[in-house]
């Protein structure tokens, strides 16, 4: 499926997943939670389809779990007791809703990052950082494809030693241990050439020379212009509002928060809004595709 806001000018994509991912650290009131961890969930489904599903249901449900249980078996703070456990400590009911915060804002941001590495592709990082910082953003752009080309090379290393029956599948115990360092060595070996291949390929095209031009064909246009104006507004109000406290939740000693107020309804308003700006668009431009076939019969 294709994704339009993937699209747009890196600098709206950059912005944009700069926003989100800052508004989900930082924001730690429940409603904010909640929208950010549905809408990341949603965008990176419509990203990835059943994959990220599969992903999200057997890897981020489980951590999801985890992270929220591990937090009140080691936090005791908190006025609300709900029992002891055998120790003699505490189980409090704040321990155990920041323990839930904290594990929906760590899924919340692996979701925007697995979208992000969707969108952000290398070159656009490289268009965005390439003059500013030539050797951070070539590192940088190294890294997110570090690992999707490490797994694509270990299958294809894999495959080929099963059917010479080297396989960490074949043999005994000390053979598949012997067969798994085999593969290591020969990944450790990749990784080596692969670095010095891309270094000396780089240098000889003169990357990070001052004055040294790179083709792009990425412009800014009037469709980038509102999308930026959009994030901006959104983001501006949202980000305003925080700063004179629309948004303040605590969680020790007791669960306190700002009043709900016609303000904080626009916030979060407006906050959820910011968030379902990539789903807005490809809805639009979906609507618009079956428009213009529906025209067309």
């Amino acid at each position: 499926m294709k994704d339009a806001f993937s699209s747009y000018h890196p600098l709206v994509n950059f912005l944009y997943f700069a926003m989100v991912l800052a508004c989900s650290m930082f924001f730690l009131h429940p409603a904010c939670l909640l929208i950010s961890l549905f809408l990341s969930l949603a965008y990176a489904i419509y990203l990835n389809g059943r994959r990220a599903i599969r992903f999200h249901l057997l890897v981020m449900l489980p951590m999801l779990i985890v992270t929220a249980l591990m937090n009140p078996a080691f936090n005791h703070e908190g006025v609300t007791i709900l029992t002891y456990l055998d120790n003699g400590n505490p189980l409090t009911l704040e321990s155990i809703a920041y323990g839930a915060a904290s594990a929906a804002m760590l899924i919340t941001v692996i979701s925007w990052f697995s979208c992000y590495n969707a969108v952000m592709t290398s070159d656009k990082f490289i268009y965005l950082f390439g003059k500013l910082l030539p050797a951070m953003s070539l590192i940088f752009s190294m890294v997110l494809r570090f690992v999707p080309s490490f797994k694509a090379q270990f299958q294809r290393v894999s495959d080929a030693q099963k059917c010479i029956g080297r396989d960490m599948s074949n043999g005994g115990v000390i053979a598949r241990i012997r067969h798994g360092v085999r593969i290591l060595s020969i990944m450790t070996t990749w990784m080596l050439e692969n670095a010095i291949e891309t270094s000396d390929s780089m240098r000889s095209r003169g990357y990070g020379l001052k004055g040294r031009t790179a083709y792009s064909n990425y412009t800014f246009d009037r469709r980038d212009r509102r999308a930026l104006c959009a994030l901006g507004v959104c983001g501006g109000y949202c980000i305003l509002n925080a700063m004179r406290g629309t948004l303040y939740f605590r969680y020790f000693p007791s669960m306190k928060g700002h009043d709900m107020s016609l303000l904080t309804v626009s916030t979060l308003f407006s906050y959820a809004l910011m968030c379902a700006i990539p789903l807005i668009m490809n809805l639009w431009e979906d609507r618009k595709w079956k428009l213009l076939m529906q025209s067309k019969i």
